[in-house]
């Protein structure tokens, strides 16, 4: 808009000053209207360059630029917490991959080295599997020699213990996740303060005292609210995952257990 306004001064003032010209003898154009086309010039060639500056600019480059606006004391914990929580997230995705398993096939093995061999390959099988699953069957397995009913309380007790090791630190990536927006929110608290302080002091109401507190409490709730936002995803994904392994533990342990009494019944 300040580029269209300019070149219509311009071009305003160009053609009075022509239809004077034709009406009188030429003239040289009078001071306030140079200084006019002069000013108007000066902000075309202001606001193209400050244009282009900003076009060549990288979204990182601006990212960091906002990040240094909203103040390192606060920006850097709300960074810490990201940091820390992709760092847990990323763990316990990569657990959570090598800890799934397919429980059918595991199972097929199992019953198959279970019937041609016996309770010990049925176990050295559940030793070469990987997986919580896998864990599981070797714990009944290894109770079976006393009763179904001991190898039962062990495939429950042991589930209790896998999932607690596919539940680790996951609440630390909810307790970032509050976090990250209340340290955003109380910036913007300390901002605001900050800028009710500068009003006082100056005694009027000026916005250009009021500005930088203003800006540094939005860009400090932005980021916080980016920084939850991003982790909530991990969060809720690491959540599906471990709903679906345990699914499948608890359909395992039954199939386990009447794996169990079908061998026992044979024998």
């Amino acid at each position: 808009m300040k580029k269209l306004f300019s070149i219509m001064a311009i071009a305003a003032i160009l053609f009075a000053g022509i239809s004077n010209a034709n009406a009188n003898v030429v003239q040289p154009l009078p001071s306030n209207a140079q200084s006019l086309i002069t000013a108007a010039t000066v902000t075309i060639i202001q606001d193209e360059a400050s244009t282009t500056v900003e076009e060549n600019k990288s979204w990182h480059q601006k990212l960091k630029e906002r990040f240094v606006e909203g103040g390192p004391a606060f920006m850097g914990i709300v960074l810490i917490c990201l940091i820390l929580g992709l760092a847990i997230a990323i763990e316990r995705i990569i657990y959570l991959n090598l800890s799934t398993t397919n429980t059918k096939k595991l199972a097929q093995k199992v019953e198959d080295a279970l019937n041609s061999g016996g309770i010990e390959a049925a176990k050295e099988v559940c030793r070469n599997t990987p997986g919580p699953v896998a864990s599981i069957y070797y714990q009944g397995l290894d109770r079976a020699t006393e009763s179904v009913d001991a190898a039962e309380k062990a495939v429950i007790s042991y589930g209790g213990v896998q999932m607690g090791q596919l539940e680790k630190n996951v609440s630390w990536i909810s307790l970032f996740i509050a976090l990250a927006p209340m340290l955003g929110f109380m910036g913007t608290v300390i901002g605001m303060i900050d800028a009710f302080d500068k009003i006082q002091a100056a005694g009027d109401m000026n916005p250009s005292l009021v500005a930088g507190g203003i800006k540094i409490a939005l860009l400090t709730t932005v980021f916080g609210l980016i920084v939850a936002i991003i982790l909530q995803i991990f969060y809720n994904y690491i959540v599906a995952k471990i709903d679906s392994i345990v699914n499948s533990m608890e359909d395992a342990s039954i199939t386990l257990i009447d794996m169990l009494v079908d061998y026992k019944n044979k024998n």
